[in-house]
């Protein structure tokens, strides 16, 4: 077994790391809460933006925590526990690149969070001040 991954199966099985994957679970659980809340709510519906906006913020955090333990799970050899794992992860990635038609508070944001960084980034002139 490789050394990087015996280390993580073994922080796993501490109570800190137990304490870690459990609120890592429960967070891809809220996360799927969302998701399922999102489905069922009323198109154009504060509720429906909410549970998106909630949904599409804990998505990605959500996959690299099923990753993580789905890497834990294939240390220990629970194949079972990966292939759940899996599917749960194929599930979000697939959730989250199925729905485009949501209205939710990220809509449109990346281009305004893209201009914001290339304006704060952007080298300005600055006049030199005259030798006096």
């Amino acid at each position: 077994m490789n050394s990087g991954l015996l280390a993580l199966a073994s922080f796993g099985a501490t109570l800190p790391g137990m304490i870690l994957l459990v609120l890592g679970q429960t967070m891809v659980v809220v996360c799927l809460c969302f998701d399922l809340v999102g489905m069922l709510s009323v198109p154009r519906s504060h509720g429906r933006y909410v549970a998106n906006t909630g949904f599409r913020t804990l998505a990605l955090p959500s996959i690299l925590v099923t990753a993580v333990g789905v890497l834990m799970d294939a240390a220990f050899w629970a194949w079972m526990d990966v292939a759940f794992g899996t599917f749960i992860m194929v599930a979000l990635v697939f959730r989250l690149h199925a729905s485009k038609d949501e209205d939710n508070w990220w809509k449109g944001k990346g281009k305004k969070l893209a201009r914001w960084f290339r304006d704060q980034t952007e080298t300005r002139l600055v006049p030199a001040r005259a030798a006096g």
